[in-house]
């Protein structure tokens, strides 16, 4: 069995901005994030800093790119968060519900997108299929 690698909520949202962001394939990212070189500057609301990536690469190299070529799980996920990787992985923008106790992420997902979502996941939540709404999922925390 093979331990999946864990990312920050951070990380993950650098490697999948210069995936779906940048059109990067794997081979690119790992490339010039371990050089830090040829680095995009961002001008998208989240203001990424990728040598923040870059910084992450040098330290931990194997973690990196296994990450990338693998697959990976986040840490911990913030609702918000959740709402971001999903906008940024898949470039549609989730609703975002934040009443109190009731705080979840809406989303739109293809079967191999809602795959992605469930391995990216950290622990603690919960993906459930809208009843009504083919390909819609609420995304929520297990406890409160």
């Amino acid at each position: 069995m093979t331990n999946i690698v864990k990312l920050s909520q951070w990380d993950a949202l650098l490697v999948e901005s210069l995936r779906k962001g940048h059109g990067w394939s794997d081979d690119e990212i790992i490339a010039k994030v371990k050089a830090g070189v040829d680095l995009p500057t961002d001008d998208s609301i989240f203001q990424f800093n990728y040598s923040d990536l870059a910084a992450f690469a040098q330290k931990e190299p194997e973690t990196f790119e296994a990450a990338v070529r693998g697959g990976y799980q986040i840490k911990y996920n913030t609702v918000r968060g959740i709402r971001s990787w999903i906008w940024v992985a898949f470039g549609d923008e989730p609703q975002l519900e934040l009443e109190a106790g009731q705080e979840a992420v809406t989303a739109q997902l293809t079967h191999e997108q809602l795959e992605r979502v469930t391995t990216a996941l950290s622990f603690g939540w919960s993906i459930e299929p809208i009843d009504g709404a083919a390909g819609s999922y609420r995304i929520e925390p297990i406890q409160r």
